[in-house]
């Protein structure tokens, strides 16, 4: 057992090279064997958490207040001086037990990962991957600059678009407006970023012996059950099965408000997604402050499992939420874990709209994953392939939706509550046409690099694709803002090739949606089973522990939009 180890997060965040490589030193040193290999991954573990733990608390730090120079600085230490050396002590230690061939128990998945890690490592790939972090926070820091005066205030973009929700039409298309020419101005910024992710990323590719990042970045997210194929696949059966539905959403919702056509700013989020309100409609108001959000959701969870519930009350007694907007805040939301003490942290930036419900029930599905996992022994064994860990988020999201009436202790009337139902479930079928835009669009990309990393010709392709799966919304006037909406798409910049993640795990989690409707304590006893298995069996069997099934055609995404547009059916008589 390893001494001496850093308890606290002071000591973690502060922990230097010159104290940690001792650790990794012993373990390579230690002779490897049946009867100690355990004892060895569990040292191994505890080292690796603590340097897992100790980047998502730099992480956090730079997130909740992007103008902390500070904590810029402190992360660009841990990227240039500590990162490179833990991948290479790291890298060791996968060879010394691969090259052992021992077979722990219950390790035949990690192990599995481990030898593509094995073959993807290239020490000259360090450096490399830490510029591609600086260039991802970089991304963070021009986004989160972003304000606008609105009325006399300087406000985010972020609470700019509470008004994409409000019935007065020419206020949308002023707020609208507003937004997009002052994310039309950092442009040539995110065009100037995109060029260096696109160059660091050529060169990683090629260091790996790879003949693109596509297949770099495949193996490097350990996918091992999908190809690039599929997901094409993937692409044409939500053409098929989900855009006849999604166009039938967007003619409904025209209807109701009226008009001939549907502008951009007919859309609550200014963008893409659901039609705002019928003429006469208020916004739903859940809350008024974030100590409404807290409990309203602890009420909701507890209400969908007594244990989900007591995590909730952990996370808030132990500060382990940021969930309020502000100046200087980065963009988004998520769900990190401190991985020592297994237990989660959930960052958002709520401003009293529905959307910062849905995203906290969201995130919180990611933290009770986290909480559900926390008896697996090693780090190794926690790595959740990523089209997994999504329905643990966007299950919670359904299995919680029957609570949101403040009957049942939510934010919302009966016809509140089913209107706020109506509109998450006709956000998710519009979703799966969005998704298969930026994952198509990152094909192309990393298929085409010399093309991919020439902006102009990225915002045709852009286009194109949004015109194939999204025809429902008029921008004519405004073909530069469609046209660059690859720009504001922060996986795309950050996170390549992770969004196919969402449309997949929505398939699951619909799945799940499905069989609570006819048993909802099975179907939640069964999505904790699940996430309990953490990465301990493969894709597949998760979904299957989950009672879904991991799939790509028409067939099943025919089944999902199916049920969705009769539970609206059934919502649409209640409002």
């Amino acid at each position: 057992m390893l001494k001496n180890l850093p308890s606290n997060p002071a000591a973690l965040v502060a922990w230097t090279w010159p104290e940690i490589e001792p650790y990794y030193q012993e373990l390579a040193a230690r002779s490897l064997t049946a009867a100690n290999v355990d004892a060895w991954l569990e040292d191994w573990s505890s080292v690796g958490e603590r340097i897992d733990e100790m980047y998502a608390r730099l992480s956090v730090a730079t997130s909740v207040n992007t103008a902390d120079n500070e904590a810029d600085q402190r992360m660009n230490q841990f990227l240039d001086s500590l990162y490179p050396n833990v991948t290479a002590a790291e890298q060791k230690l996968k060879q010394k037990l691969l090259a052992s061939r021992l077979e722990p128990h219950g390790f035949e998945i990690p192990l599995r990962n481990m030898r593509a890690e094995a073959d993807l490592f290239q020490a000259a790939n360090l450096p490399l991957l830490s510029e591609q972090q600086k260039l991802a926070i970089q991304y963070n820091k021009i986004y989160g600059a972003q304000t606008v005066n609105w009325e006399g205030e300087e406000i985010t973009l972020t609470r700019l678009a509470i008004n994409f929700q409000q019935p007065d039409r020419a206020r949308r298309e002023k707020a609208w407006k507003l937004k997009a020419a002052r994310q039309l101005a950092d442009a040539e910024a995110i065009n100037e970023l995109w060029a260096k992710f696109m160059d660091v990323r050529a060169s990683i590719a090629k260091n790996a012996g790879k003949p693109s990042y596509r297949e770099y970045a495949w193996q490097q997210k350990l996918r091992f059950d999908y190809t690039p194929e599929d997901c094409k696949s993937f692409a044409s059966a939500i053409e098929q099965a989900v855009v006849p539905a999604a166009t039938r959403i967007y003619n409904k919702r025209k209807k109701s408000l009226g008009l001939d056509s549907l502008r951009p700013w007919d859309l609550v989020d200014g963008w893409f997604s659901r039609p705002t309100l019928p003429v006469g409609a208020s916004s739903l108001k859940p809350f008024s402050s974030i100590d409404e959000l807290k409990q309203g959701v602890t009420t909701i969870f507890h209400k969908v499992d007594p244990v989900l519930g007591g995590y909730f009350d952990i996370m808030l007694a132990e500060g382990l939420t940021d969930l309020a907007n502000r100046k200087n805040k980065a963009p988004g939301a998520f769900c990190t874990s401190f991985t020592s003490i297994r237990k989660p942290f959930v960052f958002a930036n709520a401003v009293g709209m529905q959307n910062d419900v849905m995203t906290t029930l969201h995130e919180s599905g990611h933290a009770f994953h986290v909480f559900e996992t926390a008896g697996i022994p090693t780090l190794q064994q926690l790595a959740v392939p990523m089209e997994f860990a999504e329905v643990a988020s966007m299950g919670m999201e359904l299995l919680a939706s029957p609570y949101l009436a403040k009957q049942n202790g939510g934010f919302y009337s009966e016809s509140e509550a089913a209107r706020a139902r109506i509109e998450h479930l006709e956000g998710m079928i519009l979703f799966w046409p969005f998704m298969a835009v930026v994952d198509s669009f990152q094909q192309w990309v990393y298929e085409n690099p010399a093309r991919g990393t020439d902006p102009t010709a990225c915002n045709v392709q852009w286009g194109q694709l949004w015109d194939r799966f999204l025809p429902g919304v008029d921008w004519s006037g405004f073909k530069e803002v469609k046209l660059t909406g690859w720009h504001r798409k922060l996986h795309i910049h950050q996170l390549p090739f992770y969004y196919v993640e969402y449309g997949l795990a929505q398939l699951g989690a619909v799945q799940i949606f499905g069989n609570a409707l006819k048993d909802q304590a099975g179907a939640v006893a069964a999505y904790r089973k699940a996430l309990a298995l953490g990465g301990t069996v493969s894709l597949p069997q998760l979904f299957a522990a989950a009672g879904a099934k991991f799939a790509f055609d028409s067939a099943i995404l025919k089944y999902a939009v199916g049920l969705m547009e009769q539970v609206i059916g059934e919502l649409e008589e209640k409002v």
